[in-house]
């Protein structure tokens, strides 16, 4: 493998760097319009990496659930519970912000994924109503006035095909004494 030579520095403008079947693209924060601005000190410096990646349906689920499940700590039983959420607003629901959430629809839910996976998924009534416990804690889902049917956050669940998720970790100051 060669590399080539430069010269001037390649990494000083934004980069787009094919890894395995997407793109990660790194841009410096601060320029042009991709700012960060910390509230107090006015700081507008970082590095933004944005990674896009091109998957079909089932990944795409698979993915945004499991982001969503780190974004907001959900336990196994939150991930699993969103799972449920996202088909039943896909297969069963009853407006564009209402879904019920009931024994019912679960039962639906694991007798689907039971016919199209190898390893049908395993969850109880009990772990899908603690699951829907941290989806309401992560404001995901809110209860409506009927038992086993909940308002859905329109910015968590939607029909769209396209979703970024963006972390920013920012080292802490060491305090001196």
């Amino acid at each position: 493998m060669s590399f080539s030579r430069y010269k001037i520095n390649p990494f000083l403008e934004d980069m787009i760097v094919p890894v395995k079947g997407k793109q990660v693209r790194l841009s410096r924060l601060g320029r042009d319009e991709n700012i960060l601005v910390n509230q107090s000190t006015g700081e507008i410096q970082g590095t933004h990496v944005a990674t896009f990646k091109r998957v079909d349906g089932e990944q795409f689920v698979k993915l945004f659930t499991a982001n969503i499940g780190l974004t907001f700590e959900l336990s196994s039983a939150g991930i699993k519970a969103f799972g449920v959420l996202l088909w039943a607003v896909q297969n069963k629901a009853l407006s564009k912000d209402e879904v019920d959430l009931d024994s019912f629809v679960l039962e639906d839910f694991l007798e689907t994924q039971g016919s199209t996976n190898k390893q049908p998924l395993r969850l109880s009534l009990a772990t899908f109503k603690r699951g829907i416990n941290e989806l309401e804690k992560a404001q995901i889902v809110a209860k409506t006035m009927r038992q086993g049917r909940y308002f859905i956050n329109p910015n968590f669940v939607f029909n769209g095909d396209r979703i970024a998720f963006t972390t920013v970790i920012e080292r802490q100051q060491k305090i001196e004494e």
